[in-house]
């Protein structure tokens, strides 16, 4: 676009790739060792009463720290790189949440379970490490000087404004049937997150491409766009968590974390491309492997999160001991109570920790109703006082 300037191909170029890319891994990989610590404080206190007793931990507060840090990271990384080489690179967090799960949770697998999930997953890591090196070997790597002017200029353009349009249309017309039509369908909830999601990466690169030229010296706060982009930025990031958040209450986390990547990076690509022009001075091969690595991603994706456990939803259950006392009905948090809990499978039982098919329950020997049945005879005379009396 006419009057939009770009930095120099070269070194400088490659340096701000290289750095966004580092800043971008740096992110994801802190961000998913602060979810693994943070899950594991909430294991370790599944028993206790408060239920908010992981905040005097040090570990949930120290994930917590670990988490603000990498999206920190992240987001200055959007203000080095182009959009279309930090999208695909949350497949990072990906690897190392499935490599983290050992360390900290101690997930263990069933030897009848290896093969056919653990070779999977391994295959996906390759994959995900093969394409992102692919993609990050071959991505665009021209920039745009990120500065209030060039950023207007990109709003007002015509491909931007078709964009927005198109954008605006699928989102009320999925909105409208999942809304009015209850279409709880996985992807539409999806696809309204990841059309959201397009807008965010494009006001979160805005954003951090502000802040960073005004720290280096060059103000930018001072212009109404970066405003603008920074209440679409909240705004997005709000809506896309409430769209999340519904889904992961009808559908499995690991299925919603594999589609969600999927469609979310692809829209963040189209936007960059859109937005800030990124693919317009590569030639075809670099496009090409560029597309083969995110489809090498994609895949890798899709065999780590295929096979992943699924977590079983706890059922409420009614103890049967309440040997200790008379102070009410005990729960699972009390300590102290031998209560009868649903067994290990998950199954709804009575009486019993485990299933155990080898022990034959307990028979009672039959009573004989002849000897129980008492029959008035016609002759006897009916109780009289005396006799009652005399009892």
């Amino acid at each position: 676009m006419a009057g939009v300037e770009y930095s120099a191909v070269g070194g400088d170029s490659y340096t701000e790739n290289l750095i966004g890319t580092l800043l971008a891994i740096f992110g994801n990989l802190l961000v998913s060792i602060a979810v693994s610590i943070q899950k594991y404080s909430h294991v370790t206190l599944a028993g206790t009463k408060d239920p908010r007793a992981f905040y005097r931990t040090k570990t949930w507060w120290c994930g917590l720290a670990l988490t603000v840090l990498g999206e920190a990271a992240n987001f200055v990384s959007y203000a080095f790189a182009p959009l279309s080489l930090i999208a695909p690179l949350n497949a990072v967090s990906v690897i190392a949440s499935s490599i983290l799960g050992f360390i900290f949770l101690r997930e263990k697998w069933k030897p009848k379970e290896f093969l056919k999930r653990y070779v999977l997953s391994f295959l996906g890591c390759i994959l995900t490490v093969s394409g992102t090196y692919l993609f990050a070997t071959f991505g665009p790597n021209y920039h745009q000087k990120l500065t209030a002017e060039n950023i207007v200029k990109q709003v007002v353009g015509w491909p931007f404004l078709l964009y927005v349009l198109l954008e605006i249309i699928t989102f009320c017309f999925l909105l409208y049937f999942y809304k009015q039509r209850n279409a709880n369908y996985l992807v539409v909830i999806l696809l309204l997150v990841a059309l959201l999601g397009s807008v965010t990466v494009i006001t979160v690169k805005a954003v951090a491409g502000m802040l960073v030229l005004s720290v280096q010296g060059t103000m930018q706060l001072n212009y109404p766009i970066f405003y603008v982009m920074f209440v679409c930025m909240v705004a997005t990031v709000v809506f896309q968590a409430t769209f999340l958040s519904q889904a992961t209450h009808l559908y499995d986390s690991s299925v919603i974390a594999c589609v969600n990547y999927i469609l979310s990076t692809s829209f963040a690509i189209v936007a960059g491309a859109i937005f800030y022009l990124e693919f317009n001075h590569e030639d075809i091969l670099h496009i090409c492997m560029f597309l083969l690595g995110c489809l090498s991603c994609f895949l890798g994706v899709f065999l780590i999160t295929k096979n992943r456990k699924r977590l079983k939803a706890f059922e409420p259950y009614v103890t049967m001991d309440m040997s200790q006392g008379n102070e009410g009905i005990p729960t699972i948090h009390d300590k102290g109570w031998r209560a009868v809990q649903p067994d290990y499978n998950g199954s709804f039982s009575y009486g019993a920790l485990v299933n155990n098919d080898s022990v034959a329950p307990a028979t009672l020997p039959e009573p004989d109703h002849n000897q129980l049945a008492v029959t008035p005879s016609p002759t006897a005379a009916p109780y009289s006082s005396a006799d009652l009396k005399n009892d």
